[in-house]
């Protein structure tokens, strides 16, 4: 019989063998593999917490704090207040001006309307002023030329030259002419330069 050698037996003393190396190996490199697991034990060992997320801090340090917000909040609501404040004063001025230019208009418009009455009173007044003294000169006009020409030429020779124009101007010229033919001369010459530059005037 042919000698074979037990490689069965050997092969399992091997791997029992490899098998505790490698345990042993494992449990001597554990602290160095999961040092968070330390850390954590060592943590609730001493009775104190982990310290906050970096993170987290950083973020909340970004963030801007909530009083300077309210205070540029408050401090612009206050400046939208005083403008509005200014605002309504000058409406209400405005306002107030408006009714004082009003009050100076109605006051304009009623002295306006003083004036033109009394202006037409005026009017009235002159006109019926005017009519009556046309009324007298008619009159006498007609007194002068319902006289003899040398008894008219005798007053009209010592009237104010003023009074003869207006005198011989209103009347018929087939009645003036008598007159001023029995009027001195130097008086006649006269009257009818005077009367002349009297109708120009008119004219005008």
């Amino acid at each position: 019989m042919t000698w074979r050698p037990r490689l069965l037996p050997s092969a399992i003393a091997m791997m029992a063998l490899l098998s505790v190396a490698k345990l042993h190996a494992l449990l001597a490199g554990m602290p160095e593999a999961m040092p968070g697991v330390g850390l954590v034990t060592a943590a609730h060992a001493g009775g104190t917490e982990a310290p906050p997320n970096t993170a987290a801090a950083a973020t909340q340090a970004a963030q801007p704090a909530p009083e300077p917000e309210q205070r540029a909040e408050r401090e612009l609501l206050e400046n939208l207040r005083a403008r509005r404040a200014e605002l309504d004063a000058r409406e209400q001025a405005l306002a107030a001006r408006e009714l004082v230019l009003q009050a100076a208009e109605r006051r304009l418009a009623g002295r306006a309307e003083e004036v033109a009455a009394l202006q037409r009173k005026l009017e009235a007044g002159s006109r019926a002023m005017t009519e009556r003294e046309e009324a007298g000169w008619r009159q006498l006009v007609k007194l002068y030329e319902g006289m003899r020409p040398r008894d008219a030429a005798a007053i009209f020779d010592e009237l104010d030259m003023p009074v003869l124009v207006e005198l011989v101007d209103r009347m018929r010229e087939a009645k003036a002419a008598p007159v001023l033919g029995a009027m001195r001369p130097e008086r006649a010459r006269l009257l009818t330069a005077e009367l002349a530059r009297h109708r120009a005037r008119v004219a005008e």
